[in-house]
C-alpha cells in the first residue's frame, strides 16, 4: 500500500515472537493478525511509557504500605502452628 510515512522492517526474533504469542492471549481477536498484534504491544508500551513506567511504578508506590500490619513475629507465629 502506497505512503508517504516511514515504514520499519522488523525480524521475528524467538524475543519477539514470544511477545507476538502472549500478546495474542491478551487479544485473541488479533490472534491471527501478527502485524496488528505487533501495533497492539507497541500501543501498550508507548502507554506504560507514558504512565511513568507501568508496573514497576505501581509496585514503587505500593512499596511498604504494608508495612505494620502484621506483628513482626507472624510468620513465626504461622508457622508453629502446623506440625512437620
Amino acid at each position: 500500500m502506497p505512503t508517504t510515512r516511514p515504514r520499519h522492517m522488523l525480524t521475528e526474533t524467538d524475543e519477539l515472537a514470544a511477545a507476538l504469542n502472549d500478546a495474542a492471549v491478551a487479544w485473541p481477536e488479533l490472534r491471527g493478525d501478527r502485524g496488528a498484534l505487533l501495533r497492539k504491544l507497541v500501543e501498550a508500551g508507548r502507554n506504560s511509557v507514558r504512565n511513568g513506567g507501568g508496573v514497576r511504578a505501581l509496585l514503587t508506590e505500593a512499596s511498604g504500605t504494608a508495612t505494620g500490619a502484621y506483628p513482626r513475629n507472624a510468620r513465626a507465629e504461622l508457622l508453629a502452628e502446623w506440625p512437620e
